[in-house]
């Protein structure tokens, strides 16, 4: 019997007896074969121990992790030096900090835990979470200082090596690389990011502590050199040719990427639409720099005032962008649309357009609005807007009909000025173009993704799996306690969230407990496997559509190729291309993790710094949760700031979590989640990225009124726990 098995022999054996005594000499009587003797054993045993596996108890017994009470997670750490792991269908154990080890936030933990326990201890750390770190230099009169920008480990003993030639002045902000993590932290800067008060370095900042570069590596710049800048005939004559299609793009106003172009026709059975997909995977080749840098990156990052490209601008922008008057290679998912809404039909194949038009979602929205002069401006392209949207009002309208939860959900757009200085903050608007194109290019995806997983074709999909019944429960009471009931079963289904949420969606609580559905939800990520979609309904799901901004999209334009295209039979290649998929899927899900968390980190500052010059101001809001140490209310531009119990200093109040409120112990007084609220700004810390509030008029109250206005209140932050909207996608 070979190490592995061995090893493998040793866990099952004490799967299959838990309630043994599983003494060392049980196990191997057990295990041990003619071919083994008791030194691979001890070995064996040794290894699975190293390996945290396999544990040993005080009365001399072995116990794999489940019997000992010990589960793998990621440690989040509050800035009050909590932290906390989740477990599944149980609530999250808490951490103190003296029990954290060396745990930094984000790090991959084994944590020591009984079921019943609610506080447990991290025995070991699996995986880093941050290799660098982002520090300033500070000039207190005595001499400059080093602080890391991250306030969780402000406390942490500090070591920082830097070379002889740098001379940092008071404040110098400085990449670190991390050497040593125990005993005193370790740190070597590699690198100057610049002055903390020049323009821009605070969101650079941010992406470097992300660890994502705006810039790219020489092997990658090189490479450019030799991919063209137009169409050849050579590369066309295979393609089917849509050329004479009346095509557009339908993007923001500021976006240079065009990834995604539309083409629709009525016919007698309904609506041809075609969604042509730019054809990167011709220009960026397997095992490329190229290639192995968007791998790494995985995802473009749309941060207040950039993007951080997947791929260079000269691709991004250039050649693989849709620009109109221009021949593109494209991937074209053909689907006959019936009147109901659902895909007849479809095929998928290699194609060239020539994009008409660069449309924008405001000029489309008020074309479909009945605008005469733009109407006219556009007359070329007959009435193809009016037709999309019929086409994909009647997707939108099928879906819905199966299922597809729709959650009130809101993008914060912040406007600065050419310093990066936020002047304005407020909700993005998303209008009938924005939805018309999300449901074309969800149709798209839904076809290439049953046709993946029919013609058995290694893949990447976006999998997005049902709630946890206990996160279910939990929203169950908190809308009771404000009034609404929701009834399921002991399996959830999406149609029965989404009729939930059709039945409330003119109440007052609606953005709150939309919101808060929300958050019950698990993250969608990437998988090889086709487990479905469970928000959207659907049963089959990937990513085609955005093969500039997202690696898997790039992916799976490459396996069509591959195994459609070209019908490839090599049973080798498709093994190690399975195993691919299965890598990448992983690592894409990581990243782009990370990619939202920068994004949000950056919406955060900005915010705070557009409140701190706002102090004093008054405005109304919505609580949108409570906890024991304040509550949070959120205005109607998406920002959001904590009101500390501290505050509310006319009674003494107590935090009644089956309430979700905060009630005065004399007054009876409630702030309860969904309440509408008066507040003025107190405080903001950009750095920290936070904002205070307090309440002004009589106990900042507002009575009970429904009105319109109140549906446009949202939860930003519920953004943070699923990922949705256009940049990353369902």
């Amino acid at each position: 019997m070979e190490r592995n098995e061995l090893k493998d022999a040793i866990l099952g054996y004490l799967e299959d007896h838990p309630k043994d005594k599983n003494t060392a000499r049980a196990i191997q009587d057990a295990v041990l074969t003619e071919e083994n003797d008791a030194q691979d054993f001890r070995d064996a045993l040794s290894e699975l121990q190293n390996e945290f596996l396999v544990f040993f108890n005080k009365d001399g017994e072995f116990m794999n992790r489940k019997q000992a009470g010990i589960f793998e997670g990621k440690i989040s750490i509050a800035r009050s030096g909590m932290g906390y792991v989740n477990r599944d269908d149980r609530p999250a154990v808490r951490i103190d900090a003296d029990d954290q080890l060396d745990a930094m936030d984000g790090d991959t933990v084994l944590v020591h835990c009984q079921l019943w326990q609610m506080y447990g201890q991290v025995i070991a750390i699996l995986d880093r979470a941050k290799k660098q770190l982002i520090g300033t230099y500070y000039d207190h009169g005595h001499g400059l200082h080093f602080r890391l920008d991250d306030e969780k480990l402000k406390q942490r003993p500090l070591k920082v090596l830097l070379d002889e030639s740098f001379h940092p002045v008071d404040g110098t902000k400085v990449l670190c690389a991390i050497e040593k993590y125990s005993g005193p932290m370790t740190l070597r800067v590699t690198k100057v990011i610049g002055h903390k008060d020049d323009p821009g370095i605070d969101i650079l900042s941010v992406l470097l502590d992300h660890d994502i570069d705006p810039q790219f590596p020489d092997d990658v710049i090189e490479e450019l050199k030799d991919i063209p800048d137009s169409v050849s005939e050579e590369e066309i004559k295979d393609r089917t040719d849509l050329r004479d299609d009346i095509t557009v793009t339908i993007d923001g106003d500021d976006s240079k990427d065009f990834d995604d172009a539309v083409s629709c026709v009525r016919i007698e059975k309904g609506w041809r639409l075609r969604v042509s997909i730019a054809d990167v995977s011709h220009y960026v080749k397997e095992g490329s720099a190229l290639d192995k840098e968007a791998a790494k990156r995985a995802c473009s990052t749309y941060v207040t005032d950039r993007v951080v490209p997947m791929l260079p601008h000269q691709l991004s922008n250039g050649i693989c962008s849709l620009n109109p008057d221009t021949d593109r290679l494209t991937l074209t998912c053909e689907m006959t649309v019936n009147p109901d809404g659902s895909v007849e039909e479809y095929q998928i194949y290699e194609s060239v357009i020539h994009s008409n038009e660069r449309m924008t979602y405001a000029n489309v929205n008020r074309i479909l609005d009945g605008d005469e002069q733009l109407k006219e401006k556009y007359s070329h392209l007959g009435n193809l807007f009016e037709v999309l949207a019929e086409c994909a009002d009647a997707i939108r309208s099928y879906r819905v009909s199966k299922g597809a939860i729709e959650f009130s959900s809101t993008e914060s757009k912040i406007i600065v000025d050419e310093n990066g200085k936020p002047v304005d903050v407020r909700m993005a608007d998303r209008g009938h173009a924005e939805r018309m194109i999300e449901d074309c290019m969800i149709a798209a995806n839904v076809c290439v993704a049953n046709f993946m997983k029919w013609q058995d074709i290694p893949s990447v999909y976006r999998i997005h799996e049902e709630p946890s019944l206990r996160r279910i429960r939990d929203f169950i009471k908190a809308s009771e306690v404000m009034g609404h009931k929701l009834v399921i079963g002991k399996t959830v289904y999406p149609n029965e969230l989404q009729k939930y949420l059709q039945s409330i969606e003119d109440e007052p609580e609606f953005p709150v407990l939309s919101m808060m559905l929300l958050r019950c939800m698990q993250k969608a990520r990437y998988d090889a496997s086709c487990i479905g979609h469970f928000g959207l309904a659907e049963e089959e799901y990937l990513h085609f559509t955005s093969p500039i901004r997202r690696y898997p999209d790039l992916v799976v334009h490459r396996m069509l190729r591959r195994y459609s295209f070209e019908s490839n039979m090599d049973l080798h290649q498709r093994e190690e291309d399975e195993k691919k998929c299965a890598d990448y899927a992983e690592s894409s899900s990581v990243r782009e993790r990370v990619s939202i968390d920068a994004e949000y980190a950056c919406d955060d500052m900005k915010k705070a710094e557009y409140m701190a010059e706002r102090l004093g101001k008054k405005y109304e809001g919505i609580i949108t949760s409570v906890t024991g140490f304040g509550f949070y209310v959120q205005l109607d531009n998406t920002i959001e700031g904590l009101v500390r119990i501290a505050s509310l200093d006319d009674d003494y109040y107590e935090f009644i979590p089956e309430k979700l409120a905060l009630i005065g112990e004399g007054s009876r007084r409630m702030f309860q989640t969904g309440m509408k609220v008066r507040i003025m700004v107190a405080a903001a810390d950009a750095h920290n990225g936070t904002i205070e509030f307090v309440l002004y008029g009589k106990n900042g109250m507002i009575p009970n009124r429904k009105k319109a206005s109140v549906k446009k209140a949202s939860a930003a932050k519920s953004r943070r726990r699923t990922g949705t909207g256009r940049k990353h996608g369902r």
